[in-house]
């Protein structure tokens, strides 16, 4: 190869970084100056893409979880050939333009996932490598046989949701999975040994990681590197890279001036001319183009033969052809409400076991676990193993108590496509993972979140368990729809939204404690409120198990001549997004409105109005049995109709 073309690429990804956080007086060029060597190294003699055919399903994934260092993935997918121009370029950070401060999801553009809370991007690459292992085993390696690979920083390891993820990444063997570790020894704060000294080398090792040192500025060394992490099909492997970040700085390099500043104009002269870098900002020399043009050319005509050898494989067996069109068509979920005894009481979370059984019978795309809480959060699929180093056709994932980890696990396989997939734990501990949900959201990742115990009435465990603000907190991120069922039907109803919704993540959160089951005719989630009982005096709106208390309340107003109308809320997102016209059919017109919800009172008021009611819960809960709990918190029928009664006068 001719280095001096590779020496070329190189300082053309440094020298563009450079130019566009200098333009705009925001950024940290420090790290993709560093990382510029191995990103070109990876891209040119490794990385299996396509950037005529970006979302070619057996592409490499790529994730930059450093994505501080966005420059870096902006300068690479623009000199790969990807629809990312040098007027993007320019434009780094502004309004309008795909080159935000940290990558955005845009898989036209070649960005596999956001990335900018560190950690977050290590253990969503462990998800995407998770998806490709599960249908590898599903359809063979004739259509599926990737490798996800990304790079890290030093700030990516320190997360705990990093070693969550890489944790389970080395328990499962996930051996297509390699990143590079940019080990600069530099943080924002200053040197890493300020607050970090363990051997990172030992601790992934430990881990069941294959580990690699090399020096990150050799690009044989890192080749090889590359090479032998590629040979070992039995770990995942980690390289750390001995990096200088901001390279080639004569004042800063080595220096954490470099990573959240532009260099400034003085100090980048110094650097171009150190580079030997004679032309103007953001010029990239055709023979460069040219380079990685010839570097993806082969990648190119394997896209073309893979679609080919698809359709043909399609056209003659039927069976794939099926299995194939479920995983990756857009086939709509259906799903039946369970059927129970007339008087049953059932908690949801035993519902939504019984659907998922059901939906996992029908399809076969459909996977999903728990953080340590299968037989609580009723998540196991019984038709079917776990998914194991041993059994890649398992499809119950034991996250174990990783709830972080598998957050962001779960956005990877949900983003990797081909799969749909769902990850469980108690709701109050939907803060240990809330930065992976955020995310989620942002990306608008069709990951769905089972998550059970869902009130005070999960009874004695006590307040450290029982969730009062985590519904209000759920529903503050955008894009997130969190669905609280009733009754059997709204769970068989809010596992039909959940999995035909495409445009972001759903949260389904169940009972621990046994509520009528109802009857099995479908009812309107996706409208997200519907009467259950008319009147025409007040509406009280309820979710999840507050619904038999309001049905008590109103009818105990009933017999005392007040007509009450309950509404069944089970997705307060759902409901918003109708027009005025069903809202209304809902609500009425000028109808006094209160609500009824097991947790705080937070975020009511956008509902019930300035005058409306709104009960719940604005404390801690107790430790103590769930019907004395709700005689103490003022959740029976009476108690209710009496708050009613006062605020109807």
């Amino acid at each position: 190869m001719d280095k001096d073309i590779e020496q070329l690429a190189v300082d053309t990804v440094r020298t563009l970084s450079m130019d566009a956080v200098q333009r705009a007086n925001s950024g940290h060029p420090g790290g993709p100056m560093g990382m510029a060597d191995m990103a070109v190294v990876l891209w040119s003699r490794f990385l299996r893409v396509d950037p005529k055919s970006p979302t070619w399903p057996n592409r490499d994934r790529f994730v930059l979880s450093a994505g501080h260092a966005s420059m870096l993935l902006y300068s690479m997918l623009h000199l790969a050939g990807y629809p990312l121009t040098i007027e993007d370029i320019t434009n780094f950070r502004q309004w309008g333009y795909p080159t935000a401060g940290h990558p955005e999801l845009d898989v036209a553009l070649g960005i596999e996932t956001t990335t900018g809370p560190l950690g977050q991007g290590l253990a969503t690459g462990v998800g995407m490598a998770l998806a490709e292992e599960k249908l590898r085993n599903s359809f063979g390696p004739e259509l599926v046989n990737h490798r996800t690979f990304g790079i890290v920083s030093d700030g990516d390891i320190m997360e705990g949701v990093a070693i969550e993820a890489a944790s389970l990444a080395g328990h499962l063997r996930l051996g297509k999975l390699l990143y590079l570790y940019d080990d600069n020894d530099i943080t924002l704060d200053g040197p890493k040994e300020w607050s970090y000294s363990e051997d990172t080398l030992q601790r992934f090792a430990a881990a069941g990681w294959q580990t690699l040192a090399v020096d990150g500025h050799d690009r044989a060394a890192i080749a090889e590197a590359i090479s032998a992490g590629i040979a070992d099909d039995s770990r995942p492997t980690l390289i750390s890279c001995k990096t200088h970040i901001a390279y080639g700085s004569p004042n800063k390099q080595d220096s954490s001036a470099a990573h959240g500043s532009p260099l400034g104009e003085e100090e980048i002269e110094l650097v171009k001319a150190g580079y030997g870098w004679e032309y103007a900002p953001f010029h990239v020399p055709r023979e460069v183009y040219t380079f990685f043009a010839d570097a993806l050319d082969g990648h190119r005509q394997e896209s073309s033969e893979w679609e080919r050898n698809l359709e043909m494989r399609l056209a003659g067996d039927a069976e794939l052809a099926a299995a194939w069109h479920t995983h990756f068509g857009d086939k709509p979920f259906a799903v039946a409400v369970p059927e129970y005894e007339p008087d049953a009481r059932v908690a949801t979370r035993a519902m939504s076991g019984d659907v998922v059984n059901a939906v996992a019978s029908d399809r076969s795309d459909f996977i999903g676990g728990s953080a340590d809480l299968t037989p609580t959060n009723n998540t196991y699929i019984n038709s079917s193993t776990n998914f194991s180093a041993e059994d890649r056709g398992g499809r119950n994932f034991r996250f174990g108590v990783r709830e972080h980890g598998m957050g962001a696990i779960v956005n990877g396989i949900n983003l990797h496509g081909g799969l749909r997939c769902f990850g469980a734990t108690f709701l109050t501990f939907s803060d240990y993972m809330r930065g992976a949900i955020r995310l989620g959201a942002l990306m608008g990742a069709p990951s769905i979140w089972v998550l059970t115990h869902d009130s005070i009435f999960l009874g004695e465990d006590g307040p450290t368990h029982q969730a009062v603000e985590h519904l209000a907190a759920l529903r503050a991120i955008p894009n997130l729809w969190v669905i609280r069922p009733a009754t059997a039907a709204e769970v068989a109803g809010g596992w039909e939204v959940a999995l035909n919704r495409r445009e972001g993540p759903t949260a389904l959160v169940f009972s621990r404690q046994g509520m009528p089951a109802g009857g099995t005719d479908p009812v309107p989630v996706d409208k997200g409120a519907y009467p259950v009982r008319e009147g025409s005096d007040a509406v009280l709106l309820a979710t999840g198990s507050e619904l038999e208390t309001a049905i008590a309340a109103a009818e105990i107003l009933g017999a005392e001549g007040k007509s009450v109308r309950v509404v069944s809320m089970p997705c307060r997102e759902a409901f918003l997004a109708q027009d005025d016209s069903y809202r209304t059919e809902v609500l009425g017109n000028g109808i006094p409105v209160a609500s009824l919800e097991a947790g705080v009172t937070f975020g009511w008021s956008d509902i019930v109005g300035s005058d409306g009611l709104a009960i719940g819960i604005d404390r801690f809960g107790a430790s103590a049995p769930a019907a004395v709990l709700a005689e103490e918190f003022g959740f029976t029928g009476p108690q209710v109709a009496d708050r009613l009664r006062d605020w109807l006068g």
